[in-house]
């Protein structure tokens, strides 16, 4: 069904968890679209699919891990908008750690391991243009801000001029032309559940970078200690669902609040 099906990648609930309906065991599932198969040969995953799939799978393991009781809080339930991506980016650090990836990536026929320097290539794509892409992420987050808290449609401003505006001071390098009309089409902020939450991309990258700093902290290699930071991060992150504020969370877990610094790290920014 090429013409009919949907695109994307997502996780939902088969069966949640909630004592009032007597479901112990949630079960989720996840939708990827991989690639097709092509002729003789089977399903190849491209590695955006295999971060896809990591990423989709930090989602489940919430909603699968929770220990929340009530239906309405358990797993992914209740999460805040802010937070709920903070599981799923998480998974996506491992798709850089190198004995993670040589867990699996083999050749297909001969069972060859992916060659080191493709594997440095795929380190240092991850931080190419990352600075003008964090500058991006930001300019769209406080123009959402702006025009769904600041902008007056009374007033002598355009929606336009806001934009460029905002361009001046976080992508003065690109700002728009007069006929730019990107809002327009800007679809994430006034039809795709984004409203003065744009923001939240860049925080859950905060978050999800300083909790994999956690692991980092105490040595990827030192299985032991990875392990133990592991189960904090599931009897917190992973199991305590939305019934408790992210923030306390995430403190729970971390011990502070987060801090932009791993990010800055993991871009090549610091």
């Amino acid at each position: 069904r090429p013409a009919d099906k949907r695109g994307g990648a997502w996780m939902a609930d088969c069966l949640g968890k909630s004592e009032a309906l007597e479901i112990d065991t949630p079960v989720a599932y996840l939708t990827c679209n991989g690639s097709p198969p092509v002729g003789d040969k089977p399903s190849l995953m491209t590695f955006r699919e295999v971060e896809t799939l990591f990423h989709e799978t930090g989602h489940g393991l919430q909603h699968m891990l929770t220990r929340a009781s009530v239906g309405d809080v358990a797993g992914i339930n209740g999460v805040e908008w802010d937070a709920v991506e903070l599981p799923s980016q998480f998974m996506e650090n491992w798709c850089y750690d190198k004995p993670t990836v040589y867990g699996f990536a083999k050749h297909y026929e001969t069972g060859e391991p992916l060659p080191e320097e493709m594997f440095e290539k795929l380190k240092q794509q991850k931080t190419f243009g990352a600075g003008m892409m964090s500058c991006r992420q930001l300019l769209f987050g406080v123009v959402d801000m702006e025009l769904h808290s600041n902008y007056d449609p009374e007033g002598d401003e355009t929606v336009f001029d806001v934009q460029r505006r905002m361009s001046n001071i976080y992508t003065p390098y690109a700002n728009p032309l007069d006929e730019d009309r990107f809002l327009c089409g800007f679809s994430h902020i006034f039809a795709g559940g984004y409203s003065a939450g744009y923001y939240s991309y860049k925080w859950a990258e905060v978050m999800s970078a300083d909790a994999f700093g956690a692991f980092e902290e105490v040595g990827l290699d030192n299985e032991d200690g990875v392990r133990e930071v592991g189960r904090k991060f599931r009897d917190t992150v992973l199991s305590l669902g939305g019934g408790i504020a992210p923030m306390d969370v995430f403190t729970q877990f971390r011990g502070r609040e987060p801090s932009p610094e791993a990010l800055l790290r993991h871009n090549g920014l610091a």
